[in-house]
């Protein structure tokens, strides 16, 4: 079998990711993460947009006064509190008509939240935790980082394909079907992973500075644990787009320590400066 096709293209393919990669680096508020992402902010707020007005088209609104005076009242503090780390934010907050406990957010500062939630966050301090981290993705600009992502995996699977044409093609798919499966549980599914973790974070951080205790989302996410355990538990950690609860409550608890400086500079009327990493 020849490889030096294979090589050759594959070697191209590396280099134009690299050379994206030094292109495109976005810091993550917070965090600090050089974070890759070539889509512009700009481009991301117009993808936000243009995909919530058709969820909004699809899904049924929620009519609930009590329910709605929450999430607005909730997301607003949110959304003040991550002001300095993302100003071009057209925030909508928006209750849709749904069973399953669930939250979302777009690029651009659209974010829904599904009513079968509200049951397990119970108070202004659990939909807080829920927000926080859904505003938190928006201001780590995790959708176009996503994008980017699957671009550059699309443009390596091509130079791939095109290096490999001249070969069997059972050994070609064979080869194609091994990098789709190696890209998604080895880049995949870990950066998705990665960027729930950091929204948890800076997340935990925003709902500090909006005033609301952050230890209560330690408490909401250990409600959303015994919810899990209740259905039937989730896949396994490498298959999962998400950490595991346990994971993710660990972890919050171990930045609580940082978030109460942030609440404490909220409830004095400034928050202080993040403490170092």
């Amino acid at each position: 079998m020849n490889l030096r096709p294979f090589t050759r293209g594959a070697s191209l393919a590396w280099a134009i990711l690299a050379a994206l990669l030094l292109a495109a680096c976005y810091t993550v508020p917070k965090t600090g993460r050089s974070s890759f992402n070539f889509i512009s902010a700009g481009e991301e707020t117009q993808l936000g947009l243009s995909s919530f007005e058709e969820i909004k088209r699809q899904e049924k609104i929620s009519a609930d006064p009590a329910g709605n005076i929450l999430v607005q009242r909730v997301g607003q503090r949110i959304a003040a509190a991550a002001a300095e780390d993302i100003s071009i934010a057209k925030w909508e907050f928006v209750l849709f008509e749904n069973a399953e406990p669930n939250a979302f957010a777009l690029p651009g500062g659209k974010v829904g939240i599904y009513t079968g939630i509200l049951p397990i966050t119970r108070d202004d301090a659990g939909l807080a935790a829920v927000m926080g981290h859904e505003v938190a993705h928006v201001a780590a600009r995790h959708g176009g980082e996503r994008i980017s992502q699957q671009l550059a995996l699309a443009g390596l699977a091509t130079g791939l394909a095109i290096s490999l044409q001249k070969q069997d093609p059972g050994v070609r798919n064979l080869v194609l079907v091994g990098f789709g499966v190696g890209t998604t549980l080895a880049a995949v599914l870990p950066h998705s992973r990665m960027q729930e973790g950091e929204a948890d974070r800076i997340g935990l951080i925003y709902m500090a500075k909006a005033g609301y205790p952050p230890e209560e989302a330690v408490a909401f996410w250990e409600r959303f644990a015994e919810y899990n355990r209740k259905r039937g538990g989730r896949p396994p950690a490498f298959l999962s787009t998400h950490p595991t609860d346990e994971k993710r409550i660990a972890d919050l608890r171990a930045e609580v320590p940082e978030a109460r400086r942030y609440y404490a500079g909220a409830r004095a009327g400034a928050a202080p400066p993040p403490s170092p990493r």
